[in-house]
């Protein structure tokens, strides 16, 4: 008892900023919570997977915002805060000069994949919502992270979701619906996100543009933006693999599913983010197998619980989450896998990015990115059913936590890279 209470009082600021973060990762889950229900009951299943779909190449999408030197900045804003100014200038210089390189990553995206299923303006929409105003969002939650302002992020994360929740419960008590009419809503949701952050929760420093400096980061943002992009397409290639080959109705099952999935990560990410933070201070803190086993461990243990839990719940009382949730419940415990491993991956691609092995980085995703699309190709030919869809999409997350497990553990044996 008396080891426990000085452990618990030597790491009692560390518990505490965990505390801060983790909180906004709580509040983020009623909301998305309360969000995901209004819109996935008032949509129709295929008008939802549409717009899960689109919402996720947004993301995919976003990355190419600024050539990633987000990460420039958020590693200023942790070692070196009195920069923040001079970084914010650059990275608005290379936002701007980046925007043909998204209207034509944009323009792709929509021509290999959507064309077939919903008209251009509403895509656009979604991707100037997600990559234009959401995306500078994450970036005030980021420099606020990186100056150990968990409260100020989390308090970010809970209003962002929180407003899009409240404009999924504004649509549906309008007399409108349909997908056309949700993007309206949802763009006036993250437009005001936009607004509150960047007015009362970006640190005032004057904006001083320094090209030297970015031009010397500008290679390792590079490589972290591509880094992001793969990890995105790999996270969410299975989205546009299902739109593409089985229809919007089988993606919008299939992105009901996965989107219970993506809710398990929200606490994970928190501890992430915190460790990546204490490894680029303390290159040394994973040295051991017995830790990482363990954080692995944990990670994939609270993971799965998280699922299991909801499974359970929707076992019992399937209309927990609304009659169209509902229809998918048989097939949420196919899936007991996956967040755990998924977490798992996205985890490990954190500890190189803390590590400062960018590069690597790339390499290892672009990989996870070519073997996830082959294994899902494979099965989206071999079945049209949801059902064995799911059961071995388990099996493909098995293959490349594996993958990734070799590479991430094979390159922090070498010693840490000064950043």
């Amino acid at each position: 008892m008396q080891r426990l209470r000085a452990l618990v009082a030597s790491q009692r600021r560390l518990l505490a900023d965990y505390a801060s973060a983790i909180s906004g990762s709580a509040g983020r889950l009623v909301f998305s919570l309360a969000y995901f229900m209004a819109l996935a009951n008032t949509l129709p299943i295929a008008e939802f997977g549409l717009f899960a779909t689109a919402s996720a190449a947004g993301v995919m999408l976003s990355r190419i915002l600024s050539f990633g030197f987000i990460s420039a900045l958020y590693r200023t804003a942790t070692v070196r805060p009195k920069l923040i100014g001079t970084y914010t200038a650059g990275f608005l210089l290379l936002a701007a000069a980046s925007l043909p390189f998204l209207a034509l990553g944009s323009g792709i995206t929509y021509a290999l994949f959507f064309s077939r299923e919903m008209a251009f303006l509403p895509f656009a929409l979604i991707i100037v919502a997600e990559a234009l105003l959401w995306r500078p969002v994450e970036v005030v939650i980021i420099v606020n992270n990186g100056q150990a302002k968990f409260g100020r992020a989390a308090f970010l994360v809970i209003l962002g979701t929180a407003l899009r929740a409240l404009a999924a419960v504004i649509f549906v008590l309008t007399p409108y619906s349909g997908l056309g009419v949700w993007i309206w809503f949802y763009l006036a949701a993250n437009a005001a996100s936009l607004l509150i952050a960047v007015i009362f929760y970006y640190p005032r420093q004057r904006l001083r543009l320094h090209p030297a400096l970015y031009w010397r980061r500008l290679v390792d943002s590079i490589y972290v933006a591509g880094a992001e992009m793969l990890f995105y397409i790999q996270a969410e290639l299975d989205k546009l693999l299902v739109l593409s080959l089985g229809g919007a109705h089988l993606a919008g099952i299939y992105a009901i599913i996965m989107r219970l999935v993506d809710l398990t990560a929200l606490p994970i990410r928190a501890f992430s983010m915190m460790l990546v933070q204490k490894l680029m201070r303390a290159p040394q803190l994973l040295a051991r197998s017995k830790v990482k086993i363990a954080l692995e461990t944990g990670v994939f243990a609270v993971s799965t619980l998280a699922l299991l839990t909801l499974a359970i719940m929707l076992w019992f009382v399937p209309n927990l989450l609304g009659n169209t949730v509902a229809e998918v419940t048989p097939f949420i415990a196919l899936a007991m896998l996956i967040p755990g491993l998924r977490n798992l991956v996205e985890y490990q691609n954190e500890l190189l990015f803390a590590r400062g092995l960018t590069l690597l980085r790339v390499g290892n995703l672009a990989l996870l990115t070519i073997l996830k699309g082959g294994m899902l190709w494979l099965l989206l030919t071999l079945f049209t059913d949801p059902q064995p869809i799911i059961i071995w999409l388990n099996a493909v997350f098995v293959v490349l936590y594996l993958t990734s497990a070799l590479i991430t553990y094979s390159a922090m044996r070498r010693p840490a890279r000064k950043i």
